[in-house]
């Protein structure tokens, strides 16, 4: 099953591609740039999705839903959010289609069911809740106001990349507005923080939390903070963004509340989400030539049962057992399949599910009922071995913690080797061309020089990484002072 594949070291983008597809996360669709999540790959996301959701309401937050359409109008109000997104957006000018006169067996638009005002397909949601927000805000006592949806947006992509660039995909929004600047900027840290926990202790990925610089900031954003990750082909992935919004778009729908002094001012707002890219991230962290491997806390199946018997007689002794083991194992919270379905070898099922990244396969067979012990294999490294029957259940369950925390450990350890510094342009380029990951150089401030080392290298800035060590240098490409170093990287 596994030389299906194609290699990491062969075709990086292929095997990604591979894995996805082969792996039963996602499929093509008949519509250009999307795809079609399929009932595994949307699993995970819902695992995914409820531990966030978790985390957003601990945190005070609550959960809404608006539409899908934003007035063009509305749209341009905030003109920096407008200008960024504009050539991405999809656009519904007529509502209606009928009959061809000249073609009974096509639809064309009708010319008379023009609308009055073209509808943007929301690329974010800020310009529609923030007109929204107008009618709901009128005094502190309205405010803070925490709130979060879960949708879909439409970024019209010329290039795309299942789970990673994709013209539809799912993702959250939030969008919360504030009395003081103090409370936004805390809230758009509070939920960085929140991100880089989910990242880090579910999904297993080890994140640089920092600052974007002006050039990468969100359009209409003060200041947009991010997590950033490692793949393994040395490119930098950004999981997740939180952006202090300032009073931009209070400003731009006129959202304004009376303070207890009764005086009227603009509200402070934040916005902040990750999406189902996350997934992509997830298969190049950590995956290998063999398929995928989930980190246990979130994968959609953390155990699978294998049976290996000759004729219904073991097969009946073996389910019994195996009926004991199940309900263990469902009474610690464990996700566990057996599968006794009789269409497929037991050699296929332990390379099918190696390739689905299940993180433990267990496989008992006739004689191992007989000694009383299944056969434990891990999918991170690969190990097998033997246990006592009794007391398995618990074993499995420190054996996936075990899992979960070597995962992340291992993808810290190759992390922390791709951040190097440099001094030296010629170094600098050489080590994205040969060695990748995080190069850690001066930079002078400029958005010309940043836009300059895009264009050379191919390179952005990352971020400037939060409680940034201050040094004095001279920046990387034009030799001018320079006061910290900032992260590079190719990134998707």
């Amino acid at each position: 099953m596994g030389k299906e594949l194609t290699s990491r070291a062969e075709d990086y983008s292929q095997w990604y591609n591979d894995l996805i597809i082969k792996g039963a996360l996602a499929d093509y669709s008949a519509v250009r740039g999307c795809m079609v999540i399929k009932p595994y790959g949307f699993a995970l996301w819902e695992n995914m999705r409820d531990v966030l959701d978790k985390m957003f309401k601990d945190t005070g937050h609550v959960n809404a839903y608006f539409p899908l359409f934003v007035p063009k109008s509305l749209f341009e109000a905030e003109e920096k959010n407008a200008e960024g997104f504009a050539k991405e957006c999809a656009v519904v000018t007529h509502y209606r289609l009928k009959t061809d006169p000249d073609n009974k067996g096509k639809l064309i638009v009708d010319p008379e069911a023009k609308l009055e005002e073209e509808l943007v397909v929301r690329p974010t949601s800020e310009a529609i809740i923030w007109s929204t927000y107008k009618g709901w805000i009128q005094s502190y006592r309205d405010l803070p106001l925490l709130i979060n949806q879960w949708a879909n947006v439409v970024r019209w992509e010329m290039r795309t990349r299942l789970f990673l660039r994709t013209t539809e995909f799912l993702w959250q929004e939030g969008h919360t507005a504030h009395a003081t600047k103090n409370e936004a900027i805390e809230e758009t840290k509070k939920m960085l923080e929140v991100y880089a926990d989910f990242v880090e202790n579910w999904m297993a990925l080890p994140v640089i939390k920092g600052v974007k610089t002006p050039n990468e900031r969100f359009a209409g954003a003060e200041d947009t903070y991010c997590i950033e990750a490692l793949m393994q082909d040395g490119k930098a992935l950004q999981a997740g963004t939180s952006h202090f919004l300032g009073q931009n778009f209070a400003k731009a729908f006129d959202v304004k509340f009376s303070d207890k002094e009764n005086k009227l001012d603009y509200v402070w707002a934040t916005s902040w989400g990750v999406s189902t890219r996350l997934i992509g991230g997830l298969v190049m962290a950590h995956s290998d030539d063999d398929g995928l491997i989930l980190p246990p806390r979130i994968a959609p199946l953390q155990v699978v049962i294998v049976p290996i018997y000759k004729g219904d007689e073991q097969k009946t002794m073996i389910g019994e057992k195996v009926k004991i083991i199940i309900q263990q194992l469902k009474e610690l919270g464990i996700r566990v399949k057996y599968d006794d379905n009789d269409n497929n070898r037991p050699g296929w099922k332990f390379a099918q599910y190696e390739l689905q990244g299940v993180p433990v396969r267990m496989a008992i067979g006739a004689r191992d009922l007989e000694n009383n012990v299944v056969e434990i294999a891990r999918r991170d490294t690969k190990e097998k071995q033997s246990t006592g029957i009794d007391g398995v259940a618990f074993y499995i369950k420190e054996l996936l913690d075990e899992i979960q925390l070597h995962m992340y450990n291992r993808a810290k350890q190759f992390r922390d080797e791709h951040i190097t510094k440099t001094d030296s342009w010629d170094e600098f380029v050489k080590l994205l061309d040969e060695r990748g990951g995080f190069v850690s150089a001066h930079w002078d401030g400029t958005p010309e020089t940043e836009e300059k080392i895009k264009e050379l290298t191919k390179a952005t800035i990352r971020c400037i990484p939060l409680n940034n060590e201050q040094e004095n240098g001279k920046c990387i490409l034009t030799g001018n002072p320079s006061v910290q170093r900032v992260l590079f990287a190719r990134a998707y």
